[in-house]
């Protein structure tokens, strides 16, 4: 029996022309390709000249002007069954979509999408619009959904029918002519869209035809990639390619032609049934393509709501920079209310960040203007109105996860109203913000060496926290009971207390655990204490009593030791955050940190990002101790590194440390005094 025989005509004449043997669902074929050069007349030639001679003929790389062309084509082929795939091929772009969801949770959350093309491309961004809105179209008519808003009711139909009607008797150059100043305007459009978007749906041909050259992190959904044009997206940086039609043969095939070989194979003329395409995909084992050109890599994007600490971080910001430098302290004042009036702005794009595991992420921070002075003398709802808009911002941007950092994660209900109403995930931070916390606080236990710290890094020693019946109280309650030989446990509220310990004792049998209703009477036995009250302005301890060396972690926000009571012990070490080094060449615009350190808050929204979780992480008042231990494991499996140890007066250095240990064996007794 001889093969059947599939010819397909190529109009884009991107791809080289074959002429194969195949067996496809029990029956040998012989697929021949052949170019049209982009010239319908030159199609028509071909359809002809092979009407006779193939069982069917399947036609790719239609552009615009389909119903036109496959009218003149299918006339062409007289008696020969002609097809150009449509339906398998929607069939096979949203199985892709789908099944790259699958494999990559989130991949296309929010992604920016550039369309290119037109009709052909409908269902996938149909399905890509269940993962996102930010799609843009190349094609003018589509930029301005014309087709959805003329053919919306049967009335606009049949009149938008009507007046297209004249332009059908157009010869094709004249409507060509007429046509480019639009198709101009649209590919200049789509290279300035395509220059920060994350996606590109388009064949390889409209690729060359919008002449987009950087394609440097970019996914591309396309459709019957051969291995040389593979090779063209490695250089020029593609991440992922999703080959949307299956290749189970040693030559590159469309849709059209696949479509064509299930026509022959069912032998009939209609229209392929979608249980016909059902049993053949799965009789024939085809599957969609992901390939990563330049090796496997994702990159994930996020963003960072920031504010100014205080008026001085204005200088960073032109023409505020100026403006601090010479003018008065009244017009200040007005210049720090007007500010927090400000809509949000992005302040820095955030690159380099790779994780040791391949992963990459970007990211934006963005400013929101308020000063905490001016953040808390407003009403909650002024902080949430610019959080949504930096929300929005974040979005247009297309980050997939969103962190608070900072005050506008203590303002209202510590991001609650935010996560409801923002229109993406959102996260405060706090849960690597109090590992962080407890983190910098077991480093500076080792560089003060005044506590004996064993191989498994625990305590030798007596660790108090103060407000362990709080939501992150209890949570650093558990963490030191984790690192520390004698732990006591701190709070006015009895029948909590005992419950926790209770809890405490189950979980980390080897630390004793000791519970006190206020903290003074063995605060000179101490030397970690964890303060972690909600007891704003209130005495929380009496820093004078505590023991010289100790390390104090003040985790409450606002803090529960001030700037006044922390200046009278200088012979203590307290430490109110842990920041935190990420991983990769990071590129970022000052933040009042060392280069490439940011602060734990944004570090656990980094994570989330690199770790491909967009979710609604930490938000409220209540930490989950589970959370805190997952963002602290998953923070190490990326590379994130304790990088400085702050106090209320900014980053310890080593100098300062070393101060500190020599002022408490003095308090000790353990050195002679130091002479000036």
């Amino acid at each position: 029996m001889s093969p059947v025989l599939v010819v397909e005509v190529d109009l884009s004449g991107s791809a080289p022309e074959h002429d194969e043997r195949v067996g496809f669902l029990g029956r040998e074929f012989r697929l021949v390709k052949v170019s049209a050069d982009g010239d319908l007349r030159t199609a028509l030639d071909l359809v002809e000249t092979w009407a006779d001679e193939a069982d069917t003929i399947a036609v790719s790389g239609l552009g615009g002007g389909v119903r036109r062309a496959l009218e003149k084509l299918r006339a062409a082929a007289g008696s020969t069954p002609l097809t150009h795939g449509r339906a398998l091929h929607d069939v096979l772009q949203e199985w892709a979509i789908r099944h790259v969801r699958t494999e990559m949770p989130g991949y296309f959350d929010n992604a920016r999408t550039v369309v290119l093309g037109g009709a052909e491309h409908d269902r996938a961004v149909r399905v890509l619009r269940e993962s996102t809105e930010n799609i843009e179209y190349a094609d003018p008519a589509r930029r301005l959904d014309l087709p959805g808003r003329l053919f919306s009711t049967p009335v606009l139909g049949l009149a938008a029918q009507a007046a297209m009607w004249p332009g059908r008797l157009v010869p094709d150059a004249i409507l060509e002519r007429v046509q480019a100043p639009g198709v101009e305007l649209s590919a200049a459009l789509a290279r300035r869209a395509a220059r920060d978007c994350d996606v590109v749906l388009a064949s390889y041909a409209e690729l060359d035809g919008f002449d987009l050259g950087d394609l440097a992190g970019k996914t591309l959904i396309t459709s019957a990639i051969t291995d040389s044009e593979l090779a063209d997206l490695a250089s020029r940086g593609v991440d992922l390619v999703v080959d949307t039609t299956p290749q189970p043969f040693p030559v590159t095939v469309s849709a059209a032609t696949l479509e064509a070989m299930m026509h022959a194979a069912v032998a009939g003329n209609g229209p392929l049934t979608s249980d016909d395409l059902l049993e053949m995909i799965e009789s024939a084992g085809l599957a969609p393509r992901l390939l990563h050109p330049n090796g496997p890599r994702r990159k994930s994007r996020f963003a960072f709501v920031i504010h100014p600490l205080s008026r001085s971080f204005f200088s960073n910001v032109e023409p505020l920079g100026t403006i601090m430098k010479v003018a008065p302290s009244p017009v200040l004042d007005l210049v720090e209310k007007a500010v927090a009036y400000s809509p949000p702005f992005t302040y820095s794009h955030v690159t380099g960040i790779v994780s040791p595991t391949g992963a990459e992420a970007e990211g934006w921070l963005i400013s929101v203007g308020g000063t905490p002075k001016e953040l808390m003398a407003h009403d909650p709802e002024f902080t949430y109105a610019k959080l949504l808009a930096a929300a929005d911002i974040a979005r247009k941007l297309g980050a997939q996860v969103m962190g608070l950092g900072a005050f506008t994660k203590v303002v209202g209900d510590a991001g609650l109203t935010v996560s409801k109403k923002a229109s993406l995930p959102i996260t405060t931070g706090n849960s690597y913000s109090a590992s962080g916390a407890l983190w910098a606080a077991h480093e500076a236990v080792e560089q003060l060496g005044l506590a004996e710290v064993d191989e498994q890094g625990r305590i030798r020693g007596n660790a108090m926290v103060v407000g362990a019946t709080g939501a992150i109280g209890s949570v650093c309650a558990r963490l030191l009971a984790l690192a520390s030989d004698e732990l006591w446990l701190v709070s006015p509220e009895t029948a909590k207390l005992l419950a926790l310990k209770h809890e405490i004792e189950l979980e980390s049998p080897r630390a004793t655990v000791h519970v006190a209703a206020t903290p003074d009477e063995h605060l000179p036995e101490m030397d970690v204490i964890v303060t972690a009250t909600s007891g704003a302005g209130k005495r929380v301890l009496d820093i004078m009593a505590v023991k010289p060396g100790c390390v104090i972690t003040d985790v409450a926000r606002p803090l529960d030791l001030s700037a006044e009571d922390v200046a009278k012990r200088p012979d203590v070490l307290v430490v109110e955050s842990g920041e935190i080094e990420l991983p990769g060449d990071v590129h970022m615009r000052d933040i009042g940190l060392p280069p490439g350190v940011v602060y734990a808050c944004l570090a656990e929204t980094v994570v989330l990002a690199l770790e491909g979780r967009y979710e609604t992480f930490t938000v409220g008042r209540n930490i989950e101790w589970e959370k805190v231990k997952e963002i602290y494991r998953l923070g190490l499996k990326h590379g994130m590194r304790l990088a400085t140890i702050s106090g209320v007066n900014g980053v310890f250095t080593a100098d300062d440390i070393a101060r500190i240990r020599e002022l408490a064996l003095e308090r000790r007794g353990e050195r002679p005094t130091l002479v000036p």
